[in-house]
């Protein structure tokens, strides 16, 4: 049987046992050990959402949980099987989660890789790195990888601002972010790409058919942007609530109380877990939404992208060069 190609960059070299340049981002509501999972069996790097578990301890069983669904085996990474992550975010709230207890879990529990994000996390880095944990930060602007690769990080994953979720509040795509931050970031290995709306739509994300229809449905335009005012900017799919969010925006700003009760995240883990009604709460999600047609197995998804990008590589960009005879 003939072996398939696949592909070997920085990031894949990076990471021990990854065997695909994919990462699943963490996805409040969606991450849990079930995706994370079948992410990681289908050889690219699932990553488990720390805060959307209600306390550490709970976070430590999900990981546990995690590493037990995982069933590919890695002769190079530590535990003899294929990676997965915990993403880390700080992010602005009310009540602040006990954020020390989190990372402390995740440095007790043999996490090889974690996927930092929001506001600085420059001492939990430090803690990270202690435990020989790799880090990979997300970030939305050039300035904040510039920070982040000064922190000792790793790797980064540049969003664009066409993500789900919090893209940023400078309006600057991935192409462009993207080219710029190759230019500068000599030191880092980000070679890859992370993916978080697309795996939400797959046969194993743990949530209710009626947000995968949802997506398969939508087009690139079913985005909005809310909490602009309040310098929280998310990317959330359009519909009745989020258009609720921006009026009460537009008449309120910066008044965060005055759509505190309509942005909760138990509102849509409700629509995710409980009902799947995707017109009831305000949710992340990105314009790739337009190039979702299906909700394939996690397996199925990374060998179709593996092998489009094999094509692209071998045969469409090939053909593009020419050598022109010598006079």
């Amino acid at each position: 049987m003939a072996r398939r190609a696949r592909l070997r960059t920085r990031l894949t070299d990076l990471v021990p046992g990854l065997e695909h340049p994919v990462t699943q981002g963490g996805m409040h509501h969606v991450a849990y050990a079930a995706l994370v999972a079948a992410v990681s069996n289908a050889g690219a790097l699932g990553t488990l959402t720390a805060l959307t578990q209600p306390t550490p301890e709970d976070l430590r069983r999900e990981i546990a949980r995690t590493r037990a669904m995982i069933t590919r085996r890695s002769e190079k990474s530590k535990s003899g099987y294929a990676p997965f992550a915990v993403n880390f975010t700080l992010l602005p709230a009310l009540r602040p989660p006990d954020y020390e207890s989190y990372a402390r879990v995740i440095c007790e529990s043999d996490v090889e890789v974690v996927e930092t994000a929001g506001a600085n996390p420059g001492k939990f880095i430090e803690m990270f790195k202690k435990k020989g944990i790799i880090v990979i930060h997300k970030c939305t602007t050039l300035r904040h990888a510039l920070a982040a690769e000064r922190l000792g990080v790793d790797a980064v994953s540049v969003d664009g601002f066409e993500c789900a979720g919090h893209p940023g509040t400078n309006d600057v795509g991935a192409m462009v972010l993207l080219a710029k931050a190759r230019d500068v970031l000599t030191a880092l290995g980000a070679d890859g790409v992370c993916m978080g709306t697309r795996f939400m739509a797959t046969r194993e994300a743990p949530i209710k058919d009626g947000i995968k229809r949802a997506l398969i449905a939508a087009d690139e335009n079913q985005t909005t942007l809310v909490m602009t005012t309040v310098k929280n900017h998310e990317r959330v799919y359009k519909n009745k609530v989020a258009e609720e969010v921006r009026a009460i925006e537009a008449v309120k700003p910066g008044d965060f109380g005055a759509i505190h009760h309509l942005v909760r995240g138990e509102n849509y883990r409700v629509s995710f877990q409980e009902t799947g009604d995707a017109e009831s709460s305000v949710w992340s999600a990105g314009c790739v939404m337009g190039l979702i047609d299906d909700a394939p197995s996690c397996d199925e998804l990374l060998t179709r992208i593996i092998d489009e990008a094999v094509d692209v590589m071998t045969t469409r960009l090939h053909r593009m060069i020419v050598v022109d005879a010598a006079l």
